[in-house]
C-alpha cells in the first residue's frame, strides 16, 4: 500500500544557508534510498520561475508594491502545491522545499507590514490543506545575515534581487517575525542554530528529522 510522503520546509532569513542544507540533506536521503524531490519558493515549476524573476530580478519591478508581491509569491505557491507538492507526496516521496508560507507571514506580514489576517487568509486559498510536517527555522544573527548577503551580492555581480535591497530595519522585522511563528507552532517547527560550520548544522537537522522518516523501500 503506497504511503503518503513527508514534507519538509526549509525558514530563515537571508544568508542563513537554507539552500545548501537543502542539499545536503537531500544527499543524505538519497544515499539511504529514499525517494527525494527539492524545491524552491518561489518557483518550483515552469510558471512560478517566471514570477520568482518578476519577483526578485526583473529591472522592471521597483515600484512593486507590497500587496502585489503578497499576491505574486502565492500565486507561485498555489501552482506549486498542485503541480508538484501534492502530487510528490501522494507517491511517497519526501519534498524538501526552501521557504514556504511561513516565508510569506514573516516577509510579507511582518516585514512588509501587511495584515496578518489577510495574509492568512490569501496563504489558505494558495495552499488549502497541504502543509508541512515539519519546519526546520535557520537562525543568524543579524550581524552574520548581513555580513553573508553583502558577500552574495558581492559576487553575483550582474544578479539584482529585489527582496535583498530591503533596509536593515525590514529584516529586523522579518526576525521577529519569525520569532513569533516559532513560538506559535513548537510542534512543527524546529529551531536550528545555523552559525555554525554547514556540517554541523547538518548534524543537527539530522538529529531532528531521523525520528520522523519513513522506513525506506515501504512505498
Amino acid at each position: 500500500m503506497m504511503q503518503k510522503g513527508l514534507f519538509i520546509t526549509f525558514e530563515g532569513t537571508e544568508g542563513c544557508g537554507k539552500s545548501t542544507q537543502v542539499e545536503l540533506l537531500a544527499r543524505q536521503l538519497g544515499s539511504l534510498k529514499h525517494r527525494v524531490r527539492t524545491l524552491r519558493e518561489p518557483g518550483g515549476t515552469s510558471i512560478g520561475e517566471e514570477i520568482r524573476h518578476t519577483l526578485k530580478h526583473s529591472k522592471n519591478n521597483a515600484a512593486m508594491t507590497p500587496e502585489a508581491e503578497l499576491l505574486l509569491m502565492n500565486a507561485s505557491r498555489a501552482q506549486l502545491v498542485r503541480e508538484v507538492i501534492r502530487p510528490a507526496l501522494a507517491a511517497g516521496e519526501i519534498v524538501l522545499c526552501d521557504r514556504f508560507y511561513d516565508s510569506t507571514t514573516a516577509y510579507q506580514g511582518y516585514g512588509r507590514q501587511l495584515d496578518l489576517a489577510m495574509v492568512r487568509n490569501i496563504v489558505e486559498v494558495a495552499v488549502g490543506g497541504t502543509k508541512p510536517d515539519l519546519t526546520l527555522l535557520l537562525t543568524i544573527s543579524r550581524e552574520i545575515s548581513e555580513l553573508r548577503r553583502a558577500m552574495r551580492q558581492a559576487t553575483l555581480p550582474f544578479i539584482r534581487d529585489r527582496i535583498e535591497e530591503a533596509s536593515a530595519e525590514f529584516f529586523a522585522r522579518v526576525d521577529k517575525g519569525y520569532e513569533a511563528i516559532a513560538a506559535a507552532e513548537p510542534n512543527r517547527i524546529r529551531v536550528v542554530d545555523a552559525s555554525g560550520s554547514p556540517e554541523h548544522v547538518c548534524l543537527n537537522i539530522w538529529q531532528q528529522i531521523q525520528p520522523i522518516l519513513p522506513k525506506a523501500g515501504r512505498w
